[in-house]
């Protein structure tokens, strides 16, 4: 497999023969005001998007796992084309999609297969308390292949009995989770921070853990290089990557 980590949690996935754009968030630098109620109060998205939109549109599949605007927004909407093979993680997502004008829409577990890539969802937990609750449901894919090492990518949750159960089931040799820590001026974080991101190593201690959605949202309040240092303290160098915008990676 090949990944390349576009910026926030948009990453181009080279699987199985296919190419998968997960979650395109496209629009330039500060396009957008800030995520409301948080202490960071800068337009987003904070980075810029290391590549030409036109280059990472064209794929066979575009997977969009739960319909927050940094995750699928208005320019995706405009540039990706709308006869786009769209897989969402609900039929009710699915409906929202198609009143954009896109003419493939479909819930996950409704297509099992792209090609001969096996697709499965997983659940999370966006947050905890009442935020965990306003900030809806959210999935993550799991990916198997014949000639693939297995993948999972957890999505839009902190830590929590979901991302265990998939660990466990699925037993991934990569797993992708998104960092950063996002979090309101009230209540926990709604994305994985550093001890999230090492009890995921915990739990799957085979497995390389590739840590995406970092400094692109101004909620975001993990840094790469804070992250990157916590992971040479605790002796994870090798076992946990933070890549840069626009960096790939073959597994």
């Amino acid at each position: 497999m090949k990944i390349t980590q576009i910026r926030n949690a948009t990453i181009v996935l080279e699987y199985g023969g296919k190419t998968f754009l997960i979650d395109p968030y496209l629009a330039p630098k500060g396009a957008y005001p800030p995520v409301v109620n948080t202490a960071n109060p800068v337009n987003n998205p904070t980075a810029e998007l290391p590549v030409a939109v036109e280059d990472i549109v064209t794929a066979d599949a575009v997977i969009v796992t739960h319909l927050h605007p940094d995750h699928f927004d208005a320019e995706a909407i405009r540039a990706i084309p709308k006869d786009a093979n769209m897989i969402v993680q609900s039929d009710e997502d699915a409906e929202v999609i198609r009143k954009h004008g896109f003419h493939s829409v479909q819930a996950i577990e409704r297509i099992g297969h792209i090609g001969e890539v096996r697709l499965s969802r997983t659940r999370g937990q966006h947050g905890t308390g009442e935020i965990g609750k306003l900030m809806g449901n959210v999935s993550g894919v799991v990916f198997e292949h014949p000639e693939e090492k297995t993948l999972y990518i957890a999505g839009d949750t902190i830590w929590c009995s979901e991302v265990e159960d998939a660990i466990r089931i699925h037993r991934p040799d990569v797993i992708i989770v998104n960092g950063g820590s996002a979090q309101f001026l009230h209540g926990d974080p709604i994305t994985m921070g550093k001890d999230d991101i090492y009890r995921t190593h915990e739990a799957a201690p085979q497995s390389v853990i590739i840590v995406s959605h970092m400094e692109s949202v101004n909620h975001c309040f993990l840094s790469r290089q804070e992250l990157k240092s916590f992971i040479e303290e605790k002796d994870l160098t090798g076992h946990v990557t933070v890549p840069d915008d626009g960096e790939s990676m073959v597994l």
